[in-house]
């Protein structure tokens, strides 16, 4: 067996495991389900029909990517792979991508290495979205930031800091500019591929509709988790501290599969930062897990039973 494969499965279950720990250390069992109890969940189900649109949106714009390379899939098929793919990424890290394009192959005659290209096309689309995300953050709460930062600030450290990023930029881009070791070609080559797949998406025929869905698809996914947090009762959280919370929660899915135990660590931490204890931000970090995750399973294990069904003539 190839023990980078064996790593890359165990390594987050491990560490998701030990933050399941470490979070039920600071909201124990019985507080958590105190918390499960009186939560609104007519503010959850709202949350959960924004990530449901999320996923519909995802689905549709997926046919612009296709479209030029003369393919034009059913939308039912679509959207049941890419609920199936959510539903693969919790088990297995990026294992999703590769059954989403498998689906489509299966299913509509999809060559594999063609839909998983579109995939990963949008996933750099996706990629873009969040660091504009991050952008706006920062300048909402550019004061808040700032004064953050100069609670700790040292002049001499963040010029020496400042400096040190300056030199490793240059030399990482002379470095590469010349270098011809197979890593640094899997760099460049990386790099280009990010550029070419930007503009790419401003060459496509229904860029503005494939736009569209994409910032559609992220507001959808930050009303999700605006729309949850009055499902803890008392709890009040700016708008810098939803899109603060949001980004950690974004971040630790990307971490861990799907976020276990990570999340409800990640958004605490976040919320704490705008006065929110931990004990309350992490129960509601649970819920916001549970809420999404719970979908993901339901949703994914009826598209995977689905497939066959409406495709019974394939």
């Amino acid at each position: 067996m190839d023990i980078k494969k064996v790593l890359k499965i165990s390594i987050p279950l491990i560490l998701g495991g030990f933050l399941v720990w470490y979070s039920l250390t600071i909201v124990s069992p019985e507080e958590l389900a105190e918390y499960f109890k009186k939560a609104n969940y007519s503010w959850i189900a709202l949350g959960l029909l924004f990530g449901i649109l999320s996923h519909l949106s995802r689905a549709y714009r997926w046919k612009y990517l296709l479209e030029p390379l003369g393919y034009k899939p059913r939308f039912v098929n679509a959207t049941l792979a890419v609920l199936v793919a959510y539903l693969m990424n919790i088990f297995l890290p990026r294992a999703g991508e590769v059954t989403r394009a498998a689906v489509m192959t299966n299913y509509e005659k999809i060559p594999f290495e063609k839909g998983f290209g579109t995939i990963v096309a949008e996933r750099l689309a996706d990629l873009i979205m969040m660091f504009i995300i991050i952008g706006i953050t920062l300048f909402i709460q550019f004061d808040f930031i700032w004064n953050l930062l100069l609670k700790d600030f040292n002049p001499k450290k963040t010029i020496l800091s400042l400096v040190l990023v300056i030199v490793f930029f240059v030399v990482f881009i002379l470095y590469f500019k010349k270098a011809k070791s197979k890593f640094a070609l899997k760099v460049k080559s990386f790099f280009l591929g990010l550029k070419d797949g930007v503009t790419s998406i401003f060459k496509m025929k229904n860029k503005w509709a494939f736009i569209f869905h994409t910032v559609f698809i992220w507001v959808m996914y930050v009303a999700m988790f605006w729309a949850t947090i009055p499902a803890v009762d008392g709890l009040e959280v700016p708008i810098g501290g939803i899109l603060i919370g949001f980004i950690a929660g974004g971040l630790s899915i990307a971490a861990t599969n799907g976020g276990v135990g990570l999340y409800p660590v990640a958004v605490a931490s976040a919320l704490a930062l705008f006065g929110i204890d931990k004990v309350t931000g992490n129960a509601f970090g649970w819920i916001m897990w549970t809420a999404q995750t719970a979908m993901i399973i339901v949703f994914g294990g009826l598209a995977f039973l689905l497939l066959p069904v409406v495709n019974k003539t394939k």
